[in-house]
């Protein structure tokens, strides 16, 4: 029995179990889960673990060896959790946590034990959503696994990357360091607990002059921000740089949603938060009087 990502869930009976799939995968690279309510940003990981930080996110070199772990898991909330599990089943149960990107939850029994991995997210899950998360797993309770991908499309973003990143990473431009500007917005907005890379972008050949530009993107199946390089430029004020990078770190962990049918990049809770940066209107009318030099930048 196996509980990948899914967006929204639905359930199909199989050899394996019952199986919750997903083809929320948009051709842009973001996964349309919706993001919790309110002011606050969840950390990137549940309190009761530590995912080691992919080392071309940090400013000095580190190597680690191979085969290292992916994340360190606090015993007490893996114990609290198994016990739950046992006493649901009333059978010894082995529990494993992990730090997937594709199944979230799995379980088996074999020889009187239940074995089952869960994802890391549901370390700190609210009671309830542990509740449903034992029964989905010991009875295949279906109100049970809606709650619980209900869950999973909430804290999505806790979901390492599922693709490694394919080109060099670059933070250091001629003129602004993408990495400190990045690390600066992360303490101030997120509290540190954003672990997206960030580089700067490809130029793109040579064509007739353009009516549009896209200073920034997001990849959530690499975790990456690209800036365009047209912003690495002395006249481009190091807060309106901050504020695209802003912009795509809250794609980071908004990511759009739906209305009527439609896709929505930018929905109201994504707005809202837009707006809580510093020097918003600055960087907007910014953007306004600059747009034609950009254009010509880029």
């Amino acid at each position: 029995m196996v509980f990948p990502f899914a967006h929204p869930p639905y359930l199909a009976q199989g050899l394996g179990g019952t199986r919750a799939r997903s083809t929320s995968e948009s051709s842009a690279g973001r996964l349309t889960r919706r993001g919790g309510k309110g002011t606050a940003l969840a950390p990137r990981v549940s309190p009761a673990a530590i995912r080691l930080p992919d080392p071309r996110a940090l400013p000095f070199e580190i190597r680690f060896p191979p085969g290292y772990p992916r994340i360190f898991v606090h015993e007490g909330a893996r114990q609290a959790m198994a016990r739950r599990l046992e006493l649901a089943t009333r059978c010894p149960v082995l529990l494993s946590v992990t730090d997937n990107f594709r199944e979230m939850l799995s379980s088996s029994r074999e020889g009187g034990v239940l074995r089952a991995r869960v994802h890391h997210m549901f370390l700190d899950a609210p009671a309830p959503v542990q509740e449903a998360l034992v029964r989905y797993l010991v009875d295949q309770d279906r109100e049970g696994s809606l709650v619980v991908g209900q869950y999973i499309d909430q804290n999505g973003y806790r979901i390492r990357a599922c693709r490694p990143v394919s080109t060099p990473v670059r933070t250091q431009g001629k003129t602004h360091d993408l990495l400190q500007l990045y690390q600066k917005v992360n303490h101030t907005y997120f509290g540190g607990t954003m672990d997206a890379l960030i580089t700067w972008g490809r130029r793109g050949k040579a064509q007739k002059p353009r009516r549009t530009i896209k200073l920034g993107s997001y990849s959530a199946v690499e975790r990456l921000i690209r800036i365009h390089p047209a912003l690495d430029r002395p006249w481009v004020p190091r807060y309106f740089v901050s504020y695209v990078i802003y912009h795509e770190m809250l794609h980071h962990v908004i990511p759009c949603g739906q209305e009527h049918g439609r896709r929505i990049l930018h929905p109201p809770e994504f707005l809202a938060r837009e707006r809580m940066f510093r020097h918003f209107e600055r960087a907007i009318a910014w953007e306004k009087a600059h747009v034609s030099r950009l254009l010509r930048a880029a």
